[in-house]
């Protein structure tokens, strides 16, 4: 048999759903007794409000007002005393109820969410492991926002210690990197601990954002081969990085030391991808860098030139299932002959306001800029 209406009681969790009543009771509580002493004293407003706040404080009981109060004016006072005690009361437990249960949390969480929602054109890091905070460490220093996106308590705590925006939240969800912006970011990074978490991440992302570019880390051939197949733009091994760079340390050390020089110098390399629709080249389609003469009106220089991408007819076979292998052709150092197509990649090197300039140069024909660190 269920109890009576009268001896139902809620949950603790909502009992405190107005924290506006204990402010609201207050305000009542001061013009009421404010009115009172006007009727019974025929004080002006500010002795009657002044005479509100003393009581309420219980600071300035000795005031002189206080010799001259009719029977009237007393019982307002005294009235005034006991209400201010059970509106100070209600006032404290309503705040401590905030507290208890989690309203100043969530007013923080809708203010970081909202201020999610206002990001563009920033990075997103998925995992925030030792690869994570240099990969963090490298996008802060060019001034592109950057958000976390982890799971671990230490790893989280490590990001918000260094001042990084952190979304707790899992990576290889939808409505995770929906809420992360991954319709309005530059670009991703999935550099979590585990192959198979990446892979689920760039599933996810390609299949909600098409154009998004998509780099993800790897620790075998293999997972690099699915990370390619599930739409990755670029799969990076640290320890095949690591070891090309401890090669051409060995090998070719003047090369490496000028790339340390570079990435502390002024002079900074971007990729500048064209557009793929020939009509926005407009008259740059076709026409050569010599007759560009980007060099002489920008004086930034280019580096290389990668074509656009193309489907070739070799196929291979993985496990039983084909699939066609995308062919890039980088000329390096190109020559004055070399002619602008739609797709292509500029990869130019220069000061910022010269790559600057080279980006008004290009105009429409312009898709994207991405900065490349030494």
């Amino acid at each position: 048999m269920a109890p009576p209406l009268w001896r139902r009681r809620r949950p603790p969790s909502t009992r405190i759903r107005r924290p506006w009543r204990a402010p609201v009771a207050l305000a009542v509580l001061v013009n009421i007794a404010a009115v009172g002493y006007r009727l019974t004293e025929g004080w002006d407003w500010g002795d009657c409000y002044w005479m509100v706040l003393i009581t309420l404080s219980t600071l300035g009981f000795s005031d002189a007002h206080t010799k001259v109060l009719s029977s009237s004016g007393r019982l307002v006072t005294a009235l005034l005393i006991l209400g201010g005690l059970v509106v100070v009361q209600i006032s404290i437990q309503g705040v401590l109820g905030l507290s208890e249960t989690g309203y100043f949390r969530r007013m923080r969480e809708r203010r970081f969410r909202r201020w999610l929602n206002s990001m563009q054109d920033h990075v997103i890091l998925c995992g925030y492991g030792r690869i994570g905070r240099e990969i963090a460490a490298q996008v802060t220093r060019e001034g592109v926002e950057l958000l976390v996106v982890d799971t671990d308590p230490e790893r989280r705590e490590a990001a918000e210690e260094e001042g990084l925006p952190v979304l707790a939240a899992d990576a290889t969800l939808d409505e995770t990197l929906v809420e992360a912006g991954i319709h309005r970011c530059r670009s991703l990074v999935a550099a979590l601990p585990s192959n198979a978490a990446n892979l689920y991440v760039v599933l996810s992302a390609r299949g909600l954002a098409p154009r998004c570019r998509l780099i993800a880390r790897s620790d075998s051939d293999e997972a690099e081969r699915k990370l390619r197949l599930a739409g990755a733009d670029e799969v990076v091994s640290p320890y095949v990085s690591g070891g090309r760079m401890m090669a051409a340390t060995a090998l070719r050390p003047m090369a490496v030391t000028f790339m340390d020089l570079l990435a502390g110098s002024d002079c900074e390399v971007e990729e500048f991808l064209l557009s793929d629709d020939p009509a926005d080249l407009g008259r740059l389609n076709g026409m050569s860098l010599g007759d560009l003469e980007l060099g002489r009106r920008t004086g930034a220089l280019v580096l290389a030139v990668r074509q656009p991408r193309r489907q070739v007819t070799n196929e291979r076979q993985y496990r039983g299932a084909s699939y066609r292998l995308p062919e890039q052709d980088l000329v390096a150092n190109p020559g004055r002959e070399q002619r602008l197509e739609p797709g292509q990649l500029l990869v130019v090197m220069g000061s910022q306001s010269q790559l600057q300039q080279v980006g008004e140069l290009l105009g429409t024909a312009l898709r994207r800029v991405d900065h490349m660190t030494g």
